[in-house]
Formats: structure tokens, C-alpha cells, sequence
């Protein structure tokens, strides 16, 4: 569960990386592919070759979500219901990659804003990243 000061932390966050997000989002997703290239048989119509424009353009997907998710932080259940729905009925997507993704996310993020990422700052993320991965993988359930 979030806390009031994880909820500040987030936020804050987001608002410092600003409209970075989008290309935090698409290298996350890059790295994902690269540590773990299992999951590429999910993605057989994605070029995933390193910094392909197909992977940035899901990769703004991705940003797309968790600025949702922020922005909506008290009912994050709420902001993600239809994209939960899409990856759990019709793509069918492995629930342990929004975990992975997750921690690729904060990797990224550790190695573009070091200086943000303070070990509070870094604990609220990674509770963030966990919650919205909870709540993409819930209906599977």
C-alpha cells in the first residue's frame, strides 16, 4: 500500500523527469527484451532490435500508462481497468513481465536521473511499479 509520503515521492518524481517519460518508458522496454529475450516470442510482430521505432512507440505506451497511474495514484485500479482487461483477456501477456518491466523501468530511471533517485525516492517507485503491476496482472485471477 502507498503511503502519503510514497504518493509525494512518485509525483514529485514524475514531475522532475517531465516529458522524458516517453523514452524512460522505451528503453525500459528495450532492456526488458535484452535481459530477457524469452519474452520476445510475445512480441513476434515487434522489431526488437535495440532502439527499433516499434519498441519506442510501445515504449510510449508504457509511460503513457504509469503517468496515468500517477496521475490517478489514489485509484490506480481505476485509471488501468482497460488496459488490465486488454493484457489479461486479449493479449494474454505473462504476468511476471510487468514486474520485470518494472524493474527495468527503475533501472532506467537510476541511470538517467541518479540524483533523484534517492533511497526514498527509490522505495516509493519501486512500491508504485508494484502496485501497477498488481493491478495489470489482478484480472487474470
Amino acid at each position: 500500500m502507498l503511503t502519503a509520503e510514497d504518493k509525494t515521492n512518485v509525483k514529485g518524481l514524475f514531475g522532475k523527469i517531465g516529458g522524458a517519460i516517453e523514452d524512460l518508458g522505451g528503453e525500459a522496454l528495450d532492456r526488458l527484451f535484452l535481459a530477457y529475450p524469452q519474452i520476445q516470442t510475445y512480441f513476434p510482430l515487434i522489431d526488437l532490435h535495440q532502439g527499433s521505432a516499434q519498441i519506442k512507440a510501445h515504449g510510449k505506451k508504457v509511460a503513457a500508462a504509469l503517468v496515468e497511474a500517477c496521475n490517478h495514484i489514489d485509484d490506480i485500479a481505476g485509471a488501468l481497468s482497460k488496459l488490465s482487461d486488454l493484457h489479461a483477456q486479449k493479449l494474454r501477456v505473462d504476468p511476471v513481465n510487468f514486474k520485470l518491466l518494472g524493474h527495468c523501468f527503475l533501472v532506467v530511471v537510476a541511470a538517467h536521473h541518479p540524483s533523484l533517485l534517492t533511497p526514498e525516492v527509490h522505495a516509493s517507485l519501486d512500491k508504485f511499479l508494484c502496485a501497477v503491476g498488481n493491478v495489470l496482472t489482478a484480472k487474470y485471477r
